[in-house]
């Protein structure tokens, strides 16, 4: 008797056919699918790839639902902010590299995972908003002292946000400690030579020491279950800047946009990024908005995809910053020590932001005041590309 027919035999001694094995196993699995609780799902959306062939529909981003009132969490605040939004495929050019749409759906995918809320601050009455953007311009200024990237500020403000989103009732005595060890978290993410402990603890004046450092650097590293690489804003506004002036496909990964353009963009964020309300919304619609005021609508719907209504509300609140901006002197490449020409404009410059945040806010506060009934509703249309300048 062959094997084949022996086991056949066997099936049919036990009542199980083939057919019946693979109808039992389907049900098993519908059954374990159903155990699931709907908690434990929420945490699993993800954009799906649903492009095929000549094909291209839009791909829907799931909105996880807002949190139960818990004990960790008293006031009930929505911590997920982020809106329902269409987002057409891929704008990214055919990469030798890897598929493009991939990497794209990819990056979408971090902008659900890495989740940041400005209602951090209710859960911490001793701190203040200010005290937030306080603590971000000196950390830009400790950037600059020791050379670091942008890309290693950025992650540092995006650690320090997600951080404290996991905390309650901080005072504002750990502020310093915090915000300089997530400065130091991000320097050896991102720096091929960052700075010595040492010298993070110097810059401190004695607030923070060696041994407090290490210590906080394991507790956010902990409370963020080690996720330390989101999609900042100034990767996002990289890749528009470079699809926007993208001439040869074959190089992708050697930028080719203006590196003046590109800090007065630069400019328009780190500004913007002091302000707490800028965490309304998700880093690459800041990129796209901020980009969008110095360049058009058009152009940004067609090198990221979003839609007016996805990005209407993020340009209108930029406006005051937007002025601001424009009326102080423009910024200008810097040469640093041991930094080539083509990375100057990747290294993070500061200059007085804090004054420039109280004149954008004084400013929102006029157009706030001087709004009709009919602005409040928010009828909001897209800026056409003539009624501004390229490089405005």
């Amino acid at each position: 008797m062959s094997k084949r027919s022996g086991r056949n035999t066997l099936q049919e001694r036990n009542g199980n056919k083939p057919e019946q094995n693979k109808a039992q196993r389907k049900r098993k699995a519908e059954q374990c699918n159903r155990r699931i609780p709907s908690a434990a799902k929420k945490q699993h959306y993800e954009i799906q790839n649903r492009c095929s062939g000549d094909i291209s529909p839009s791909v829907l981003i799931e909105t996880p639902q807002k949190e139960p009132q818990e004990t960790s969490n008293p006031s009930g605040f929505k911590r997920f902010q982020f809106k329902n939004l269409f987002v057409k495929p891929s704008p990214l050019p055919n990469l030798s590299w890897a598929s493009s749409d991939d990497v794209w759906i990819k990056m979408l995918n971090k902008e659900l995972k890495y989740v940041h809320d400005k209602g951090f601050i209710q859960q911490h009455p001793g701190l203040q908003p200010k005290m937030r953007s306080i603590l971000l311009d000196w950390l830009m200024e400790v950037s600059e002292v020791y050379t670091l990237h942008r890309e290693t500020f950025y992650l540092a403000q995006d650690i320090f946000d997600r951080y404290m989103l996991t905390q309650n009732n901080t005072g504002k005595d750990q502020l310093q400690l915090i915000g300089i060890t997530s400065l130091f978290i991000a320097s050896k993410m991102e720096e091929i030579y960052p700075p010595k402990l040492q010298e993070f603890a110097y810059v401190t004046d004695g607030a923070c020491n060696e041994e407090e450092i290490l210590t906080k650097e394991l507790v956010i590293l902990k409370a963020l279950k080690w996720d330390l690489c989101p999609e900042t804003v100034t990767s996002w506004l990289k890749l528009y800047a470079q699809v926007y002036s993208l001439q040869d496909d074959t190089n992708f990964l050697i930028p080719q946009f203006s590196q003046e353009t590109y800090i007065q963009i630069t400019q328009l964020l780190d500004l913007c990024i002091l302000d707490i309300n800028a965490l309304d919304y998700q880093y690459g619609v800041l990129a796209a908005a901020a980009f969008c005021h110095f360049t058009s609508f058009e152009t940004v719907n067609k090198i990221a995809g979003l839609t007016w209504d996805s990005i209407s509300s993020c340009v209108g609140w930029m406006s005051p910053f937007v002025r601001t901006v424009r009326e102080w002197p423009t910024p200008q490449l810097k040469d640093f020590k041991k930094v080539t020409t083509e990375d100057r404009h990747n290294i993070q410059t500061h200059v007085d932001y804090l004054a420039m945040l109280s004149e954008a806010h004084e400013r929102e506060k006029d157009s706030l005041d001087r709004m009709s009934p009919m602005a409040v509703g928010g009828l909001l249309t897209p800026p056409k590309s003539t009624e501004k300048p390229p490089n405005a």
